[in-house]
């Protein structure tokens, strides 16, 4: 089974002017890491139509799983169902479920307020255009207030699923994505992450060891992590392999290994 390829869009004016700080990247990295899958990659776009486009156009392209959060609503400065279609190539429509959703929404919050429900009010009218979606598009559906979000198909086993921003109806959302359309691929590649701390060394004299790592051991990452203020640490350099336990793993012993004779100081070992 080939590696599934997930990545995020986050969409919205508040986050890259500051007014609201991101709260999905940790959280869907999360959501993926208990699956046994990993984010591939991430991008963060304001609510400009033509931007979107063309961050969406790539994204149906790329064959890639990709979340997009935020921009779906009614309002003049939601664009993102809007520029999915564009994006598509295809016309906006009510979907059906979509419309039956919403209305049962309606109907529930005006009995939750006490007042009549006029299905055919311009406000009610108005809210339906939260259903509209490209031609292609499947529902997900929101166990918060059943206003659904859609998914879009795109190259080969590529898809986007477009989520809410608001992180109490995106996280659930993209769970019932992930359980209902990926499990087959949970946990699919074995994966493990060794590291150990290292004191006062420099990055320029261990890079010949993570490059004869590499070069070595197929399939292997290596990665070092500096930091100059860490509260534990101080100064130090995590170094550490990633990959599948069965190359990781000898990768990591002798990183281990050569490190002892270079003679430099070691710290705590981590595994993730």
């Amino acid at each position: 089974m080939s590696t599934l390829q997930l990545g995020l869009i986050i969409v919205g004016d508040e986050i890259l002017s500051g007014k609201r700080a991101d709260k999905h990247l940790p959280k869907v990295i999360a959501l993926l890491n208990a699956r046994g899958l990993s984010l591939s990659w991430a991008e963060y776009v304001g609510d400009h139509p033509e931007r979107l486009v063309a961050t969406l156009k790539r994204s149906f392209a790329s064959g890639d799983v990709v979340f997009s959060c935020g921009g779906i609503g009614a309002t003049p400065d939601d664009h993102t169902r809007q520029s999915a279609a564009k994006a598509l190539g295809q016309a906006l429509q009510l979907h059906p479920q979509a419309d039956l959703l919403i209305r049962e929404r309606m109907q529930d919050t005006a009995r939750e307020q006490g007042i009549p429900y006029v299905a055919d009010s311009p406000d009610n009218i108005h809210r339906l255009n939260m259903g509209v979606f490209p031609a292609s598009a499947q529902i997900i559906p929101n166990p918060y207030n059943k206003i659904p979000g859609f998914s879009c198909a795109g190259k080969g086993a590529g898809a986007v699923h477009f989520v809410p921003g608001f992180p109490v109806m995106a996280w659930p959302m993209m769970e019932w994505v992930l359980d209902t359309h990926y499990a087959a691929h949970f946990n699919a590649n074995p994966h493990i992450e060794k590291s150990i701390v290292i004191y006062g060394a420099m990055e320029a004299a261990l890079t010949p060891l993570m490059e004869k790592i590499e070069r070595e051991h197929v399939g292997v990452k290596v990665f070092s992590l500096p930091s100059v203020d860490h509260p534990e640490h101080g100064r130090h350099i995590e170094l550490g392999v990633k990959g599948d336990p069965k190359a990781a793993e000898p990768a990591y012993l002798f990183m281990l290994q050569t490190l002892k004779t270079q003679g430099v100081q070691l710290g705590p070992e981590m595994v993730r």
